[in-house]
């Protein structure tokens, strides 16, 4: 929720200073520690398992309060945007459930594919897309790795397919490279700095365009396009 809500607050025009370490004690409130894991081995796996203690209906939770809260503040322009990595993608394509979301940027999202989100790992997240519910809202960008061995190539296509199946509007990036290649701590020799600063810079074009910039209403007439050269 710390990237997310940075995001939320770039929206607002604010200006945002650098993380500090102490950034990280923030609430984690589904858990006994109330802190977020640390990123090391045994932070990596206590993150893991709490995500599938979590109720999903907790994570809904999190997201809506957290939009409710920066709507209501005088410096909001009112246009929400979402991004996340790994679990934070999968975060980030539910926070595209809200209207008040006009776009979301989903870095190597996990466990959309499988529907393993959360307690019971039974998430409804592509049996919501099926029925409708991302229809009309706002922009998807989902960007994965093709060396990634958590969301492999078949789990891709079916996220491709139900996304496109719905004729959402959503750009679907594949690159060469594995998952959590935008982590530059403790990335295990997956990080790649030059694909993060050019990602990032989709990110920001997408969040100026939807999010920075009022620009009415999209026009979706659903005429079919005029093949020209």
């Amino acid at each position: 929720m710390v990237m997310l809500l940075r995001v939320l607050l770039a929206s607002m025009n604010l200006k945002v200073q650098s993380l500090s370490p102490t950034t990280r004690k923030v609430r984690y409130h589904d858990t006994p520690q109330y802190t977020l894991p640390s990123i090391h081995v045994s932070g990596t796996d206590r993150g893991n398992k709490y995500k599938v203690e979590k109720e999903v209906a907790a994570y809904d939770e999190d997201a809506t309060l957290s939009v409710d809260l920066l709507v209501s503040l005088p410096n909001c322009n009112g246009r929400i945007a979402a991004t996340g990595m790994c679990l934070g993608g999968h975060l980030a394509f539910r926070a595209a459930f809200d209207p008040r979301v006009l776009a979301s940027v989903c870095f190597f999202a996990t466990d959309i594919h499988s529907a393993t989100l959360g307690k019971g790992k039974n998430d409804d997240t592509l049996v919501r897309v099926r029925k409708g519910d991302l229809n009309g809202k706002g922009e998807l960008v989902m960007i994965f790795g093709k060396q990634d061995t958590h969301v492999p190539r078949q789990g891709r296509d079916l996220v491709r397919k139900v996304v496109e199946d719905q004729n959402i509007a959503c750009s679907f990036l594949e690159v060469q490279a594995q998952h959590a290649f935008i982590r530059d701590e403790s990335s295990k020799g997956r990080w790649d700095a030059a694909l993060t600063r050019s990602l990032f810079g989709v990110m920001l074009e997408v969040f100026e365009r939807t999010v920075g910039r009022d620009l009415g209403p999209r026009v979706a007439s659903g005429a079919k396009v005029e093949h020209v050269c």
